[in-house]
């Protein structure tokens, strides 16, 4: 995933959403007692702090967690109190939050597990309660609602466009972004004064974004990710802001006909395209990685509609690029992915989550610029489409418009087999 800014159609009517459908695992031992009902958390980043809220609730086996973004809910797949000290663990994505109860505040810390393994580790509060209405009373002295233009500049001053929708009431701030690569999911905050902030930490993401609103209504701020990652972006209020085609970005490299991997499956096995299982097959290709949040959005989707498509002559097969060169450890993860959305369709290893590297071990494209990237290939075993991205549930209408291509696509692959019997019984 690269970044996005999404359209949002309506923030306050979306229906809050919990995460893609698994079960959440908890544990309970030691006597101390995780008090129930909501707290509100702050996640340090070096541009301030990402404010989100928690629900707590009290299950037979153990406590359930919620986090809250904005319009969005997210179950924390698993769940440890004891002697407390809460744990709360997001395996597909190897994260993990570790906080202590003194007194009245759970401390501790946030560690994210990124490319090559390394790790990020920021500092994690929390009390009960909904968040003081001393962090919610500055007054708005501007209104951001609405769409926005939007370029984001990267460290090394590398420039990229996204659009921006924003929905304010009073202080109160919703909003996303969507690039040409992705998107950025559920972000809440709120405006105060001449300056807002939005934020979102779902068990994936660590983001904030700061703007501060000028005389001539152009937003200008910083985008953190994490610990270590910070960009600048810029904003003007353009209601017809339009980001390129996603199905015009990479391509087939010029004497390229056909698009061809061979990667090893969980048990070592080599996997083709070549190979009979995919004969006459219509195939669906994702470049995707269990770290990334779109991806996950892609697989709850694939894994959705996969049974149907297979009956029909479709096959779906995922290339994992995992953050962890250890084979052990990125099967592990793949594992995790696989149980956390029921996949039933064909995951291979493909490599190191680096597009560059990506690019290397799949030479008929002539780049890799996002995960996921989607490669439509029909029966005869020529590429058909490429899509560069996956728009979330994040990102509202788009949501639902990339989800019809995806099913639009497929469904005119299947199509011709039927319209190519009709000719030839004509």
């Amino acid at each position: 995933m690269r970044r996005a800014f999404v359209t949002f159609s309506t923030f306050f009517s979306l229906l809050l959403l919990s995460a893609c459908g698994a079960d959440q695992a908890s544990e309970t031992t030691g006597s101390a007692e995780l008090r129930t009902g909501p707290w509100h958390a702050n996640i340090t980043v070096p541009g301030g702090d990402i404010k989100f809220g928690m629900e707590v609730t009290a299950t037979d086996r153990g406590p359930e967690v919620t986090l809250i973004n904005g319009s969005e809910r997210v179950r924390v797949p698993a769940v440890k109190w004891d002697d407390a000290e809460l744990t709360l663990r997001f395996p597909a994505f190897n994260n993990e939050v570790r906080a202590r109860l003194k007194g009245n505040e759970l401390s501790g810390t946030l560690t994210f597990v990124k490319r090559y393994g390394k790790t990020q580790v920021m500092p994690f509060v929390a009390r009960p309660g909904a968040r003081p209405a001393a962090d919610n009373t500055l007054a708005a002295a501007t209104d951001v609602s609405g769409r926005w233009a939007v370029t984001f500049t990267e460290p090394d001053n590398t420039r990229y466009p996204a659009v921006g929708e924003c929905s304010q009431r009073g202080n109160r701030l919703l909003g996303t972004f969507l690039t040409e690569t992705g998107d950025y999911r559920y972000l809440g905050g709120i405006v105060g004064g001449k300056t807002m902030e939005l934020s979102t930490f779902d068990g994936a993401h660590a983001f904030l974004f700061t703007a501060t609103v000028d005389e001539a209504g152009q937003m200008s701020g910083n985008f953190w990710s994490g610990t270590e990652y910070q960009e600048t972006w810029t904003g003007v209020r353009n209601a017809e802001a339009r980001l390129a085609d996603p199905t015009t970005l990479p391509k087939l490299k010029p004497g390229y006909d056909r698009f061809t991997f061979e990667f090893p499956d969980r048990e070592g096995q080599l996997v083709s395209l070549d190979d009979a299982r995919f004969d006459n097959k219509i195939v669906v290709v994702t470049l995707a990685g269990s770290w990334c949040p779109n991806c996950h959005d892609e697989a709850a989707f694939m894994s959705e509609i996969y049974p149907a498509c297979r009956e029909r002559g479709v096959e779906v097969v995922a290339l994992m690029f995992e953050h962890l060169e250890e084979e052990a450890a990125a099967i592990e993860q793949i594992r995790e992915f696989r149980e956390k959305f029921d996949i039933e369709y064909v995951t291979l290893l493909a490599g190191i989550s680096d597009k560059a590297l990506a690019h290397e071990a799949l030479p008929a494209l002539d780049k890799v610029l996002a995960f996921p990237t989607t490669i439509f290939i029909d029966r005869e075993g020529g590429v058909r489409e490429i899509h560069t991205g996956f728009s979330g549930p994040g990102t509202g209408k788009h949501y639902d418009e990339t989800r019809q291509y995806i099913t639009g696509v497929i469904d005119s692959l299947i199509a011709e087999r039927a319209d190519n019997a009709t000719e030839e019984t004509s």
